[in-house]
């Protein structure tokens, strides 16, 4: 699990960022839900992720018990208490299943700590150095919106399988990938008027940048709106767009996230493939639902975006939706909540180019989240 950070290349992507904080990338999510061991099968066989570690009662943890599944660069970890009582119950009692942690890969988990306590960050756990066989790891970590974490991940002395306290795990049943690479971003829902507060505390106390603003002239319908910013790391690895709810004439789906999740959190993890159709006819197959697109949408949508490399019939068959903007063109689709409440979902993008975040899909998707609303009594 060691790797060699000398090679990677962290060109400055955004330049207006301060970047005193260099992230290498996303190190893993972690969850907190209600049954790891069924959650673990569930991102196995529905979305082709592999078995890598596990921790638990036959490592000597007695309170929780955690299994990490990998697929290409993305990573989660599933952890789901042994006893009552104890944080991790009242987070999943408050919250349901969901994001606590974005733990984040740094070649200094220390300076890092520092860098971001100095500035104003509250302190969620101090730097902590812990050994196995294997080598060490170093870890600290800091709060952010909600109840969500950012871990600062020092790996660059470790060769296990994850890390100190959890040993292999290589169950018979593995099942095939699905073509997902790497994390592009991650979006945080937000109460009223707390959007700029978080974009704020990036900026000063992560040295991120914004990226890109929508308001809720760029993101609404008939019914309902959001205003959302894109903040940016330096190396353009780590992007957090920040939505928070804006008036409309119903209860918007982040109103609704706000509601069943009881305050702020992860909304969405949007997760990058380099084939977006065999990717979705995979998860498709293995039962993954995604939001339906109507088929009206394709009628007009390449006036909009011009000449693609692709057919557009299968992209009409799976509910692709196309966007383009000065640097190229992405392909994305948005999964139904993959949780019992309607709180966190997926996102799968192909970028071909673009660098922006499908402003052009904004009202085709807000009206497909509405009409799930709608099922659910929630509008």
């Amino acid at each position: 699990m060691a790797t060699d950070t000398s090679s990677l290349n962290l060109n400055k992507e955004v330049e207006t960022a301060e970047d005193f904080l260099p992230i290498l990338g996303t190190d893993y999510v972690e969850l907190y839900v209600g049954n790891a061991k069924q959650a673990a099968h569930y991102y196995q066989s529905a979305w082709g992720f592999q078995p890598v570690a596990y921790a638990g009662l036959e490592t000597g943890i007695r309170d929780r018990v955690s299994y990490v599944l990998q697929q290409d660069k993305i990573r989660l970890v599933l952890t789901s208490p042994l006893q009552k009582g104890g944080d991790i119950n009242r987070h999943i009692n408050e919250h349901g299943d969901g994001v606590k942690v974005v733990a984040l890969w740094v070649d200094d988990a220390t300076k890092s700590y520092d860098e971001t306590i100095k500035r104003g960050a509250e302190s969620y756990m101090e730097p902590k150095k812990i050994e196995d066989e294997n080598g060490e790891v170093v870890l600290s970590g800091i709060h952010t919106y909600g109840e969500t974490v950012h871990i600062f991940v020092e790996r660059k002395n470790y060769n296990g399988p994850f890390m100190p306290g959890f040993k292999k795990w290589d169950p018979e049943y593995k099942a095939p990938e699905t073509g997902l690479k790497y994390i592009d971003h991650m979006v945080g829902n937000v109460g009223w008027n707390e959007m700029n507060k978080w974009c704020e505390f990036y900026a000063k106390v992560m040295g991120f940048a914004q990226l890109v603003s929508f308001d809720d002239k760029d993101i609404s319908t008939e019914y309902t709106a959001l205003m959302s910013k894109v903040m940016s790391n330096g190396n353009g690895r780590i992007k957090f767009p920040i939505n928070e709810p804006a008036d409309g004439r119903k209860k918007s789906q982040i109103e609704e996230y706000i509601d069943f999740y009881n305050g702020a959190g992860v909304q969405h993890i949007a997760v990058a493939t380099d084939n977006i159709i065999e990717t979705v006819k995979a998860l498709k197959a293995r039962g993954v639902e995604f939001l339906y697109v109507p088929e009206t949408y394709y009628d007009t949508v390449l006036d909009r975006v011009g000449e693609i490399d692709e057919d557009l019939e299968p992209l009409k068959e799976l509910g692709i939706l196309i966007d383009r903007d000065d640097e190229g063109y992405l392909l994305q689709l948005f999964t139904k909540p993959v949780l019992d409440r309607p709180t966190m979902f997926f996102e799968i993008i192909q970028r071909k180019g673009a660098k922006s975040f499908g402003k052009g899909n904004f009202k085709a998707l807000f009206e497909a989240i509405e009409r799930e609303q709608e099922m659910r009594g929630t509008l």
